[in-house]
């Protein structure tokens, strides 16, 4: 749904990137080595994608601050710890929120499911901020409750993000737009909010959740997540779907059969416009495709900062 090109890796690197593939690696920190590695091979290393280890100034430590940076010769002249820092050390601060309902855990097609999809992306986009020495945090919700790890730089947070994401299971209802109204609530520092859900829920309320947001200084990016079934769910005749959160049975005709695939892009392309009306960014992706595009369009966000 990005309307800019994409940039892909070598098709050398585009099998490692394949969800199924991945879905076989031994943790979620190895599962986002690979990608954001793989994605790299094929991007320029530029700083206009956050990753230039160009020299840019020195600034003063703060407790949090990777020690392998301080300047331990200005310490000796000065008795003052000092880290050089990059262009692309750009000290931003991120927080991912994973929709954990059970809806997400629906896996219809071959590929992995939404779940194991969005946590993929999810740890991703902390294994860059951590590399980027960039503040991260976690947000978690669900009808079974919520989950907010802040965000922090520290070396023993980053490793408990991936740990919270492999122990987190997905069950009961959720919001997206409770969501919103907890990170209004809690998060006060200029942060990028980055929503990763299948929004399966009305347009209406997240356009006013994201207009929100605007006057707080915040950024916003909602990664859409859905099973490739979704896209075509090759329905045929009077189907019978139940709601994965509520347990609601639905009969659904045939012409409201045929009618699903086109109302299900409409609705894509509504929260799409949403967002883009309101300074945000939408990207949409399947569980059969690889996380290239997905992890790109974040670092081309990131990188307008």
């Amino acid at each position: 749904m990005s309307d800019a090109t994409q940039p892909t890796p070598p098709k050398r690197t585009a099998r490692l990137l394949d969800p199924s593939v991945l879905i076989g690696l031994a943790n979620l920190e190895l599962v986002a080595r690979t990608v954001v590695e793989g994605v790299l091979i094929g991007l320029h290393r530029s700083p206009r994608f956050g990753f230039s280890q160009e020299f840019a100034e020195y600034r003063a430590y703060e407790p949090g601050d990777d020690v392998r940076h301080i300047d331990w010769s200005a310490l000796a002249r000065t008795d003052r710890a000092y880290v050089k820092r990059y262009f692309g050390d750009t000290n931003h601060h991120l927080l991912v929120a994973i929709d954990a309902s059970a809806s997400m855990g629906v896996g219809l097609g071959p590929s992995v499911s939404k779940w194991n999809y969005a946590r993929f992306v999810a740890a991703a986009l902390i294994y860059v901020a951590a590399r980027q020495h960039d503040a991260v945090g976690l947000f978690a919700f669900s009808g079974k409750g919520e989950r907010l790890w802040p965000p922090t730089t520290r070396q023993l947070h980053i490793g408990r993000l991936y740990h919270e994401l492999e122990q987190l299971v997905p069950g009961g209802g959720g919001s997206t737009a409770r969501a919103f109204d907890v990170f209004a609530e809690r998060v006060r520092k200029r942060t990028l909010f980055v929503l990763v859900s299948d929004f399966h829920e009305p347009v209406d309320e997240l356009r006013a959740r994201i207009a929100s947001l605007g006057p707080r200084g915040h950024e916003v990016l909602l990664i859409q997540v859905l099973d490739e079934r979704e896209r075509e769910p090759g329905l045929r005749g009077v189907t019978l779907l139940e709601d994965a959160e509520t347990g609601e049975a639905l009969p659904v005709s045939r012409a409201g059969a045929a009618e699903y695939a086109d109302r299900l892009k409409a609705h894509v392309r509504s929260v799409h416009d949403a967002a883009r009306s309101l300074g945000a960014h939408h990207v949409c992706v399947y569980t059969d495709e690889p996380l290239d595009r997905t992890l790109a369009d974040y670092l081309r966000f990131r990188a307008r900062a």
